[in-house]
This record gives structure tokens, sequence and C-alpha cells, in this order.
């Protein structure tokens, strides 16, 4: 009974994640969109999350990865296989799923698109680390499906944009503006469409990945090739929720705080965005579409001449991804010690009351200086960093139109 009552807990929870990484990359796909008024923000958040619930049936392969290539079920850390099943891997993995759910809600807070998969995964290492130690982690698969990704995908991403942006005003430079920017609005609403989808096939999957893995800890499930369809549909609702809920504070910073986008640089933006994750995802990399997107729009503010790159809020979106991983690993480690030391049914309940306090807090805290999609787009206002006091400023005045 202790074990049910763990891994009812750990679904519950992993859709909780699931949604929060809806709501909180809804900016990579429509941020653009919605800052050169392509669609309207309600609209924008809709369609894409009609889009996420299709790509999460599209393709298993991330969900594979999160399911073989992170936490050391199989033994290979020298403990026994018996001690690794059951209670002590459900336990890790409701650790490493409020670790990343806290960092997912404190980004967000502050307006910082940073990486869910990062939050995911880095809680989920930091678990298994304190619980097993560091064999617990099956580090040649993070670097290969996590790391080097992470690290090569927003440069590329870049690299693709600036040159696609440079060439869309090269061949468009007899246009009159507004003209070419009317077309170019409307070739992006296919384009930001082809980024929700591509997240779909990416991001739910790593919830997919994650229930699986305890099913296989639970003993109800036996297989590491296959995702039973319940998984599917329950993932894909969570995530297309999540994504219509919103994520405005990440979407002001991504559409408004790092370049002034204009609709052929929103277009390339997001067509760079999609080839790479779709990319990633059928080959088997968990890749972080805020990664991906966050480089595709610096690099169309490279790829026009003339245009303002605000280098500051680049810089500690930076940091923010450096530190995401040790930080939801922190956070996992801790819980998994408190569930750890308290046993498996009052540990459990005290790490999802904690979980429960923070994220009210944080919700709460939010509330003082709104984003929504009535003020999502108004001015930002120089020197100041995204997120509470960004928000604030343009609060004060929210029908100050950008």
């Amino acid at each position: 009974m202790e074990a049910l009552f763990i891994l009812i807990v750990v679904i519950v929870v992993a859709l909780a994640f699931d949604f929060t990484n809806g709501f909180h990359d809804t900016g990579n796909a429509m941020a653009t969109s919605i800052a050169t008024g392509a669609l309207k923000p309600r609209v924008a958040v809709g369609l894409s999350a009609v889009l996420n619930l299709v790509g999460a049936f599209l393709s298993i392969q991330v969900a594979l990865t999160v399911t073989n290539k992170i936490i050391d079920i199989q033994g290979d850390s020298g403990a026994p296989i018996s001690s690794l099943m059951g209670i002590p891997i459900l336990t890790i993995i409701l650790a490493g799923l409020v670790g990343g759910i806290l960092w997912n809600l404190a980004t967000w807070l502050f307006g910082l698109p940073s990486s869910s998969s990062h939050a995911l995964f880095g809680g989920l290492m930091g678990a298994a680390i304190a619980a097993l130690g560091w064999g617990g982690v099956k580090w040649d698969g993070v670097i290969t499906s996590i790391i080097l990704p992470a690290l090569f995908a927003p440069v590329i991403a870049a690299l693709v944009a600036a040159i696609g942006t440079r060439l869309v005003y090269k061949i468009t430079q007899s246009l009159e503006p507004a003209g070419r920017d009317k077309g170019f609005r409307w070739g992006q609403i296919g384009s930001a469409s082809l980024v929700s989808l591509a997240h779909g096939t990416g991001d739910a999957q790593k919830t997919m990945g994650v229930i699986t893995l305890a099913l296989i800890a639970y003993g109800s499930w036996t297989s590491t090739d296959s995702i039973p369809l319940w998984v599917k549909i329950a993932c894909a609702l969570a995530i297309a929720t999540g994504t219509y809920i919103g994520g405005w504070r990440v979407i002001r910073t991504l559409g408004k705080g790092l370049v002034e986008i204009e609709a052929p640089q929103g277009m390339a933006a997001e067509t760079a965005s999609a080839a790479a994750i779709l990319t990633s995802s059928h080959l088997g990399m968990a890749l972080s579409t805020t990664h991906v997107a966050t480089g595709s729009i610096l690099g169309t503010g490279l790829g026009k001449k003339g245009a303002e790159v605000r280098w500051g809020v680049a810089g500690r979106m930076v940091v923010a991804w450096v530190i995401t991983l040790p930080a939801a690993g922190l956070v996992g480690a801790l819980c998994w010690l408190i569930a750890h030391a308290l046993g498996p049914n009052v540990g459990t309940a005290i790490v999802l009351a904690l979980l429960i306090a923070a994220a009210s807090f944080m919700f709460v805290r939010s509330r003082r200086t709104a984003v929504n999609p009535d003020n999502v787009n108004s001015e930002w206002e120089g020197g100041l960093a995204p997120g509470e006091k960004a928000a604030h400023a343009f609060t004060e005045n929210p029908a100050k139109a950008a």
C-alpha cells in the first residue's frame, strides 16, 4: 500500500509538472507572433495548446530517453536491482519532480525563460545522487542527450535564424515595410504552429517518460521500449491545459525583452526553432525548447542590421540556464532526504505539502505584479530586469501599447 500511495502521488505531481511545463514554455512558440501582432494573445495560446496536444502523440523517442538514460534502474551503479525498484525509485522520482516544478515556478515568477527540461533532469539527478550516490545517474546518457545538445542547440539555432533573417530582408528590401510585414505575419501563423507541434513532440514526452519510469519501479509496467496509452493521453492533456493558461511573464520577456521583433524576424526565428526541435525529437535528444527559441530570437537580432539586442537580459537568462541543473538538483536531493528520513507515507505527504505551500506562495506573489494578455505587449522599460521590476513598470501603465 505504501508503494501504491507514492505511485499515485508521483503521477499527480508528474502531471502538475507537465502543466507548469506547458505555461512556462508557451512563449517558445508564440512570443514572437504575439509581439508582432500576427496573433492575438488568447488566440495564440489556444492554437498552441491544440498543437501541443497533437504533437504529444507523434513520437516517443524523447520519452524513452527519459525512461532509460537518466536514472540507473537496471543496476549499473552496483546496487542490487531489487534495492533500486519500488519505493526507493518512486521516492527519487517524486523528489526530482518537486525540484523541477519549483524551479519552473521560480523562473516564471521572474519572467526568465529557463529550461523546463533541465529543471526536471536536474531534480531527478539530484535526488538519484542523494539516494544512490554518483553511480545512480547514467552520466553517458546525460552528456550525450542533455549536456551536449544544450551547448550546441542555441548556437546553431541563432546562426540559422541570423542567416535566415539577413536573407529575408535582402530579398524583400524593395517592398514597402507595411505590405511586407503583413505577408510575414500570415507566415508566422504557420511557423509558430510548427513550433508548437514540435514542442509537443518533445516536452510532453518527458513527463511520459517519468511516469513510465515510475510504473516500471512499481512493477505494473515492464517495457522500456513503449509508453502506456493512458500515460500519453494524460500528459498530452496536461501540457495542453498549461499551454492554454499562458505563461505571460515568460512570453513578455521572449517577445519584448530580447529584441524588438518585426514580422520577418519572427518567422525566421520560429522556422529555425521548429527545425531544430523536430530534428532533436526524431533523434531522441531531450533538447530544451527554451534554449532553441531564445537562440533563434537572438539570431534575428544579429541578422537584422541596426537591430537592438538587449544583452543584459540575455546574460541573466544564460545565468539561469547554467544554474538550472544544480539548483533543481539541490531541491530534488533535499526532498529525497526529507522523504527518506520520515518514512515512505509521512515523508511523501510532507514533501507534497511543501510543494503545495511553495507553489501557492509564488502564485500569490506573482499577483502583485500581474502580467496578462492586456499588458504582455507593453513597451519594455529600458534598463529594467525581466520579471517583477519590468512587470511592475508596465503594470502601472497597462494602456501604454507596444
